[in-house]
């Protein structure tokens, strides 16, 4: 087997196929990268956990047809450090020669047919842009729980209906949701899938900025934790397990009532909760006080530093005292993706919504909404 390829070219789909090989493998050569040159020319870069896949497919300058197995990270590195010139990749018994200039190494291989084979792409679901994709899931992964003891929190909700797609994570302290239209192969489609949320995330910014769409595949969604999802686009395809679909009933989480309203420059609002919260502790709330037209931030109290800082805002309703996890609210903030962000409360004990801006038709529902749980603040 041998192939010449622009190097660019395979450093960009090396590490791609690479960022979903496990660390610490279960056996070795799950560590591996599996690169096939077929008969009619094509290049396909493969990895494998049981878990996730991937693979990206090529058009090489030249090539042999044949397969072989190299250490996938150890791979990654070289061709990221190989100067910008053509690189020849020859495999010589059980060894592979990376050529590139006047650069050469030699890898050792791995045994391909201990290797996994790859799961087979579930069935087309539908199609969407890929820089929306990108956006929608980067806004509600936030939220997502990173602790692993609470498998059904990890995970991104996708709820589909015709060509309405929504996305919901919690990790009970906050919940973010998003809705965006898609192009369902069906047009009445529907399905429920708790797709792993770390994964999810890497594969929608992985995938997003190429300018094509995305096809989404799923299969066996709604029943168990046995089905999987898969993600391809501009000659990348990666598949995932399903999480079980059980998530809490977060709809009924979400007040559709409020006392009070404050609309703020989300850019204003983010450096000041940075600079106050210098001041507070890990798990010390930051405080806001909302009343006529401006809003007091404080952290730290007693005999530790304090720190204040007052900024404009539009505000409507009852005066309210309300303090939130700062990394939690400055997490929301960036994720509104708007010039003005927009805080609704009912009361100081229970959740304030954050959107972004302020909505052409006021009684519509915002495409996109982060539900923040308030901290309780000592009387």
């Amino acid at each position: 087997m041998m192939f010449r390829i622009d190097r660019d070219v395979l450093a960009e789909a090396v590490a791609w196929t690479a960022r979903s090989l496990p660390a610490r493998p279960s056996v070795p050569v799950l560590a591996g990268m599996r690169l096939e040159v077929t008969d009619d020319q094509q290049l396909k870069l493969s990895g494998f956990d049981y878990e996730v896949s991937a693979e990206v497919t090529l058009e090489p300058q030249s090539g042999e047809p044949g397969v072989v197995l190299v250490s996938g990270k150890l791979l990654a590195e070289i061709t990221r450090a190989l100067p910008a010139q053509p690189v020849d990749f020859v495999v010589d018994g059980a060894k592979a020669v990376v050529t590139c200039g006047s650069a050469r190494f030699t890898l050792l291989t791995m045994p391909v047919e201990d290797y996994p084979s790859l799961p087979a792409m579930p069935p087309a679901a539908g199609r969407i842009g890929s820089d929306v994709f990108a956006g929608a899931v980067g806004q509600v992964a936030v939220a997502a729980g990173k602790d692993d003891t609470l498998p059904m929190l990890t995970g991104v909700r996708m709820e589909i209906e015709g060509d309405t797609v929504t996305l919901a994570a919690t990790d009970r302290y906050r919940l973010a949701v998003r809705e965006l239209k898609w192009h369902p192969e069906q047009p009445d489609f529907q399905a429920i899938a708790m797709v792993p949320g770390r994964t999810l995330a890497d594969t929608a910014k992985a995938l997003g900025g190429t300018g094509a769409e995305v096809e989404i595949a799923l299969s066996s969604v709604g029943g168990t934790g046995e089905g999987m999802i898969g993600f391809s686009s501009a000659g990348r395809r990666t598949t995932t397990r399903l999480l079980d679909p059980e998530f809490p009933k977060y709809r009924s989480l979400l007040p559709t009532e409020f006392s009070a309203r404050a609309d703020i420059a989300t850019a204003s609002f983010v450096e000041a909760v940075k600079r106050v919260a210098l001041v507070a502790e890990r798990n010390t709330p930051v405080r806001l006080a909302f009343r006529g037209d401006e809003v007091v931030l404080e952290a730290g109290s007693g005999d530790e530093a304090q720190a204040v800082e007052v900024l404009p805002v539009e505000f409507d309703g009852d005066e309210i005292n309300i303090a939130f996890n700062h990394q939690f609210l400055l997490e929301g903030l960036g994720a509104i993706d708007s010039d003005v962000a927009r805080l609704q409360f009912t009361t100081a004990t229970k959740p304030a919504i954050l959107t972004g801006g302020k909505p052409v038709d006021e009684g519509a529902t915002p495409d996109y909404r982060y539900l923040i749980m308030p901290i309780r603040l000592s009387s």
